[in-house]
């Protein structure tokens, strides 16, 4: 049973950082493509970033420069530094892991998901 458990939300100020991370059992991140999602109430939810099992990395050009993915494979945990936040990064935020997603943005093409963690940018 593959098991998703993101943390490190919480509240900033724009301008600030904080760093997620998604600790996985029951699949074995260096077997997998891993990605990062956002969603706000009323809106799809969107590709944030994706890291193959390669280690190369897509990232929405809305966070290109101030997010960086990476991963640790022995520790099976995906992380999600985020620098230079802004009141429009506020969303929850999920992890979520596929053989091999058609189309990295694209939500469904994504078949294990994390519960969330919420991030809240103020002004």
């Amino acid at each position: 049973q593959v098991q998703l458990v993101e943390s490190g939300g919480g509240s900033v100020q724009a301008g600030g950082s904080l760093r997620l991370s998604c600790a996985a059992s029951g699949v074995t991140y260096s077997n997998y493509y891993i990605g990062w999602f956002r969603q706000v109430p009323g809106k799809e939810r969107e590709g944030v970033a994706a890291i193959g099992r390669d280690g190369s990395t897509n990232y929405a050009d809305s966070v290109k420069g101030r997010f960086t993915i990476s991963k640790d494979n022995a520790k099976n945990t995906l992380y999600l530094q985020m620098n230079s936040l802004k009141p429009e990064d506020t969303a929850m935020y999920y992890c979520a892991v596929d053989l091999r997603p058609a189309k990295w943005s694209n939500a469904g093409s994504w078949t294990y998901w994390g519960q969330g963690t919420r991030v809240t940018v103020s002004s």
